[in-house]
């Protein structure tokens, strides 16, 4: 099996060191970066593009959430948020961390937590899924992934728009940014995936930002974290198809 490569960021060595035990227990954990600082974080991550991140929530001047949003695209997959105060729960859940561990740490909550992340975790091999179940009005949809436009983020569920019907999918973005073809979708905002094939364009509106229009002519923010990955991934489509 392949190990996890994780990485911890945490401004308080004694966090950091806990942590580091924790995870040096188990055999599927390889930590391949530890940050005192989120600035630190947002190289390290970038550099070692790890599975997972043990990411603090309290840091200054740039706390876990800033390292989130200025990582975009190059976000780790699992993010698991560090805090000493559980107030922060509702908002890690709204980034789509998978989890928070409260410090002091508790050996079982935090072990029941990585075992979570490591469920989750890219199988060797792994292929993109072609098709996703969709229940609706007492019906299981078989959807092929190719037929989707673009999703977007709906609370706790997905809303998979496919020509002028949508269907909900009670599943996280970031579970079926994992899952989808890299090669087909792409996020572009924290709350849309589109759908490479069914770009039409970019453009920008009255205030300067980017926008994605679709075929159909719907208009998609583009955030401004996830523009390169988007330029980079058009870049791969035409060295492909060229």
């Amino acid at each position: 099996m392949t190990r996890i490569r994780t990485v911890i960021v945490d401004d308080e060595p004694l966090a950091r060191a806990s942590i580091r035990t924790l995870l040096e227990r188990d055999p599927d954990v390889e930590i391949v970066g530890e940050c005192g600082s989120g600035a630190e974080a947002i190289d390290v991550i970038r550099a070692s593009r790890p599975d997972l991140c043990f990411l603090d929530v309290q840091m200054p001047e740039c706390d876990g959430f800033d390292v989130l949003e200025s990582l975009g695209a190059d976000a780790p997959a699992t993010v698991v948020f560090v805090t000493a105060h559980d107030q922060y729960a509702l908002r890690a859940f709204e980034v789509e961390a998978l989890d928070y561990v409260l410090k002091p740490f508790d050996d079982g909550r935090f072990m029941r937590v990585l075992e979570r992340a490591k469920s989750l975790a890219p199988k060797p091999g792994e292929r993109a899924v072609d098709r996703l179940i969709v229940k609706s009005s007492g019906r299981v949809v078989f959807l092929r992934a190719s037929d989707i436009d673009w999703i977007e983020a709906a609370d706790y569920y997905a809303s998979l728009h496919v020509g002028d019907r949508t269907h909900m999918l009670r599943r996280s973005m970031t579970v079926l940014e994992r899952e989808l073809d890299p090669a087909v979708f792409c996020r572009i905002h924290r709350s849309a995936i589109v759908n490479l094939t069914r770009v039409r364009e970019l453009a920008v509106d009255e205030q300067g930002e980017y926008e994605v229009v679709l075929e159909g002519g719907t208009r998609l923010r583009l955030s401004r974290s996830y523009r390169q990955e988007l330029h980079r991934r058009f870049e791969g489509r035409r060295t492909v198809s060229g």
